[in-house]
């Protein structure tokens, strides 16, 4: 088969320190250890050497060097100009930022999904194509969403047998499955060498649509 295809950051980021996203989504592991819960505390109330850590959190060096190392691994704390142990307030400001922008991103592909759906209930009754939308954008919505309902990716299907599955899209519409399958192919949702088509996987589709 013819497999062709027809705002600003406040300070520069250390390259081995972990990014803000990272450490956002592990804060909660982070302190729900209490060793670590406990140290950060003693850091918080001004504890600045790991001997002061130690005492005010009721930990041994051992216990109080592995809490440190793993809260300035995931940068919550840091060391000043003359090595005290500060929080780093800085990097919770930054956490706060990354977890506004992921809520954001989340929600606009949750209204990306739905302005799918209101596209395809606009212009797919019962399973049938009642017509192409005029626009572009939404046209290719459509034929996203029965290429996807019809065909597997991966598996070779005869002419024949592409339109059959098309015409049951198109009966009483004003498309035809001849147009149907064209644009089909037009867009990259189905290839064809000879009489055979199939629908090829997203990885591996031409980014039309």
């Amino acid at each position: 088969m013819d497999n062709e295809q027809t705002g600003r950051p406040h300070r520069l980021a250390d390259a081995s320190e972990p990014s803000a996203l990272t450490v956002l989504s592990g804060l909660s592991g982070l302190f729900a250890e209490e060793n670590r819960l406990r140290a950060f505390a003693a850091v918080a109330l001004g504890a600045g050497s790991d001997a002061q850590v130690a005492e005010a959190a009721g930990l041994s060096s051992k216990e109080t060097a592995a809490a440190l190392r793993r809260l300035r691994e995931h940068g919550v704390v840091t060391s000043e100009g003359g090595g005290a142990l500060v929080v780093a307030h800085d990097r919770f400001r930054e956490l706060a930022r990354a977890g506004r922008q992921a809520m954001e991103a989340a929600d606009g592909a949750d209204a990306g999904d739905d302005r799918a759906g209101v596209i395809v209930r606009t212009f797919v009754k019962d399973g049938k194509l009642i017509r192409l939308p005029a626009r572009w954008t939404r046209k290719k919505v459509v034929l996203r969403h029965i290429a996807e309902q019809t065909f597997v990716p991966g598996v070779e299907y005869p002419e024949r047998t592409v339109d059959e599955k098309l015409r049951a899209w198109c009966q009483d519409g004003d498309v035809d499955h001849v147009t149907l399958r064209r644009h089909l192919v037009d867009l990259d949702h189905l290839r064809r060498s000879g009489g055979t088509y199939w629908r090829p996987a997203e990885s591996d589709r031409a980014g039309i649509a």
